[in-house]
Order: structure tokens, then C-alpha cells, then sequence
């Protein structure tokens, strides 16, 4: 048996809040975790839509029904199965969707790329690979992954501030992993702006407001 692949088109699905246009000060590309659409997740965001604010939420390519063969769908960024394909295909995804958006956007807007779960290294995958514009780069319930050379791309990201937020609860996130971001951290030499809040795997809106005021 042969295994053969070959590149084909695929429709990409994302949703906003907000409209583009001169009135935009900041543009956020938010980025859904594992099981999630891109509709219920930016949900989560409905504060941020005053007028002043993009809010792009694009949705995994992957679909799936999220328990037996019918009911709720859930949507993935990646799976193990063909993993490089698929980080390609999302790299390239999000780049052609953030050169859409400040197309239409004014040439001083700022520019904060969010991930949640699985949509942190989802975001740290494509950066790292296309290395877009951008200021803020913010890992929520989640940490960047261990097999990325971030020594290597340094200098993009020396100007760029880092942050990530988690639950004092999320079980996903173990000591284990702590350990793994120190040792980024310290062969990197980024850092990343570390906060907690009271809560599990999840986006309050406390905490949202608090980050909005540090980007403000």
C-alpha cells in the first residue's frame, strides 16, 4: 500500500463581533479549544464588542460529533493523525484570515491573537511559522508547546508582549506543565506575564476585563 496526499481546497468558517472599518482601535483573533465552535465560543467575548473592537473567532477545520453519531458538534484544531498537515493548514488558515481583517482595518491597529486550550498552540505553531504582525500575544488555559525552538525567533518576539492567564482550579493545567513553560522560559529568554484567577478551564469575564485594562 502507498499513501499519497495532494493539496485541494477547503471552506473555512469564522465568526466577529463588531464591524471592520476606521473606528477600530483593536483587532482580536481568538482562537477555540478543543470540542468548541468558534459561534458558542465568542460568546465569551461580548464585552469586548464597543465599538472600538474586532473580535474574529476562526474555527477549527475538523469537525465532529462530540458524543455517538449524532447531537452536538464540537470542532478541533489537530489531532496526532497527519499533525504536520494539519499545523500547516492551520498556520496558513489563520495567516490568510489576518491579512483579511487589517486589509479592511486601520494601518495603526493593534493586534492581540488569543488562545484558548488547544488554540494556545495552535496560535504559538502559526506565528512561530508566518510570523505575522502583531502586539499581544495571550495563552489562556493553556501553555506553549515544548516542540517549538522559540530561541530561534526570539528577536520576533522580543517586542511583543507575552501573557498567560489560567484558573487556580484548571485541571489541565499540572505542575509538570508549570515546569515545562520555566524551562521555555529560561532557554528562550522570553517571558511570559503570568495571572491567575479564581475558576476552572474557562474565559470569565472578570479576568477578561482585568487583561482589556493592561492592553488599555
Amino acid at each position: 500500500m502507498r499513501h499519497h496526499k495532494f493539496n485541494v481546497s477547503k471552506t473555512a468558517h469564522y465568526y466577529q463581533l463588531g464591524e471592520p472599518g476606521a473606528h477600530i482601535r483593536q483587532l482580536w483573533i481568538v482562537c477555540h479549544g478543543y470540542a468548541q465552535l468558534a459561534s458558542e465560543f465568542l460568546e465569551d467575548f461580548r464585552l469586548l464588542d464597543n465599538g472600538q473592537n474586532l473580535v474574529v473567532a476562526p474555527e477549527g477545520l475538523n469537525h465532529f460529533y462530540k458524543k455517538g453519531f449524532s447531537g452536538p458538534v464540537g470542532a478541533s484544531w489537530m489531532t496526532r493523525h497527519f499533525r504536520e498537515d494539519e499545523i500547516a493548514d492551520n498556520g496558513a488558515y489563520l495567516q490568510a484570515l489576518l491579512k483579511k481583517m487589517i486589509a479592511v482595518l486601520p494601518v495603526d491597529v493593534r493586534i492581540v491573537l488569543l488562545g484558548f486550550s488547544q488554540g494556545t498552540a495552535t496560535v504559538c505553531r502559526w506565528i512561530l511559522r508566518y510570523h505575522p504582525e502583531f502586539h499581544d500575544l495571550v495563552l489562556w488555559a493553556g501553555m506553549p508547546p515544548e516542540d517549538l525552538d522559540y530561541q530561534a525567533h526570539k528577536a520576533y518576539l522580543s517586542n511583543k508582549n507575552l501573557f498567560l492567564l489560567y484558573g487556580s482550579n484548571d485541571p489541565f493545567l499540572t505542575p509538570d506543565r508549570f515546569a515545562q513553560l520555566q524551562e521555555i522560559e529560561e532557554n528562550s529568554g522570553l517571558d511570559f506575564e503570568e495571572s491567575s484567577f479564581q475558576g476552572g478551564h474557562e474565559i470569565p469575564g472578570a479576568a477578561l476585563k482585568e487583561l482589556l485594562q493592561k492592553l488599555n
